[in-house]
């Protein structure tokens, strides 16, 4: 419980700044092509760093917590040491890649702010490295139920950004708020490993120890499913370069609506989650594991419903109040508040589908996460292009539909799989 309501107060604290993040976003670029240039480059590299991070920790905490001391450490430290190149070659990648990601994730662009988003998508490049870097540092305190230091990850990259973009706005223009990023990256960086060097010694292990081949198969599985699962925005995200100048903007500003209920749901009760499921289950332990799994669904499932409800509700007004000011006008307020109608209801489906997607990782479950992560992009594909949904109150209906449709598949296959799992463990 300490760990969840610290790791919520992170998340929360987090939110609160990226609304001001944002807010100055909107106040600056307001709907027009510079702000998609924007969304459609950080909305990608900012889901890959999360996958990073996710990755890292929900494949090497249940590994680190396994091992005690001295081994912790030096497994760690081998783990640094492999994972600082795999993240810079990440890096590198996206650096040199950047012009045809971006024909792929923003095909309705124009030339000028096509451009513009290739270049943001290099600056940001550099966030990937600090991000994944950090992520393992994040595992091993959260091994030792350490979460005061990571959670405020999300507060440090939208402090930055805040920052950056303030002062450097009339050098660098929209190019101020990568940079921002990228530097709160580094910084979080510098938190974590701050945090974890007194505890950090030199101690090798033993070769018998470390087995890449098992080491490396766990965070590629997460991986594998994270990235299926962004694909559901991604695609929306692109379709909206099609639909108009400041679509994808708009989509992008109401991300924060949808991002804000689904990390203080998802962060604070997975993440502190993680090391309970995974003692339960190195206990043999597995039917209270899958009670806890339960309890933390049916939780979330009440107040997803909730939120979500308010938030249809109170979208125009809340809009208003937030971003309504300077260039950003009743105009721009009415374009945001329909795209988040459709949008919205994504909240529920996504928020349940992560929860047990994760649960099922801690519980060494990893296949029906994988294989129900492409559910969702999948169905909004069918439903939005055979549909045509092109208007900006429907540009979020197939990622909406797509979500809760990739939840129901998974609560279908745990619970047809239930009896067998716990008898094999």
């Amino acid at each position: 419980m300490r760990g969840s309501l610290t790791l919520a107060g992170g998340v929360l604290a987090g939110n609160v700044v990226g609304f001001v993040r944002v807010a100055l976003t909107a106040y600056l670029l307001v709907t027009h092509s510079r702000a998609d240039s924007l969304a459609v480059a950080m909305g990608p590299v900012d889901k890959v760093n999360s996958m990073l991070i996710n990755s890292m920790v929900f494949a090497f905490v249940p590994i680190l917590a396994a091992q005690a001391e001295p081994g912790r450490t030096a497994l760690f430290l081998k783990l640094r040491r492999a994972f600082f190149w795999l993240f810079l070659a990440v890096s590198v990648t996206v650096i040199v890649t950047a012009p045809w990601l971006m024909r792929v994730l923003a095909p309705g662009l124009d030339a000028d702010a096509f451009r513009m988003a290739v270049n943001i998508a290099r600056i940001l490049a550099v966030s990937t490295t600090a991000a994944g870097v950090a992520a393992l540092y994040w595992a091993l305190l959260y091994t030792e139920r350490r979460f005061g230091p990571t959670a405020f990850y999300q507060a440090t990259l939208n402090l930055g950004t805040i920052v950056a973009a303030a002062s450097l706005w009339k050098t660098l223009g929209v190019y101020a708020f990568p940079v921002g990023y990228a530097l709160g990256a580094c910084v979080q960086l510098a938190l974590v490993h701050f945090a974890a060097e007194p505890g950090l010694h030199s101690e090798e292990l033993r070769p018998s120890d470390l087995r890449w081949r098992a080491v490396l198969a766990k965070p590629a599985f997460f991986l594998v499913y994270a990235a299926g699962l962004s694909l559901n925005v991604t695609f929306t995200r692109a379709y909206a370069t099609h639909a108009g100048a400041g679509t994808a903007a708009a989509f992008e500003y109401c991300m924060r609506g949808v991002g804000v209920p689904l990390a203080l749901l998802v962060s604070p009760l997975t993440n502190s989650l993680l090391p309970e499921i995974a003692r339960l289950k190195s206990a043999f332990h597995l039917r209270e594991a899958f009670r806890l799994v339960n309890r933390s669904v049916m939780l979330a499932a009440f107040l997803a419903v909730c939120i979500t409800g308010i938030a249809l509700a109170l979208r125009e007004p809340v809009i208003k109040l937030f971003f309504q000011r300077g260039n950003f006008t009743a105009e721009s307020t009415k374009l945001v508040s329909a795209v988040f109608l459709a949008l919205g209801p994504t909240l529920v489906g996504w928020s349940l589908l992560e929860i047990s997607s994760r649960s099922l990782f801690a519980l060494d479950r990893p296949w029906p996460p994988v294989v129900t992560a492409l559910i969702p992009v999948m169905v909004n594909a069918a439903l939005t292009i055979g549909l045509g949904l092109s208007q900006p109150q429907w540009i979020g209906a197939g990622a909406s539909v797509g979500a809760l449709a990739g939840f129901g598949v998974l609560f279908l296959i745990a619970r047809l799989n239930r009896r067998r799992w716990l008898e094999a463990g």
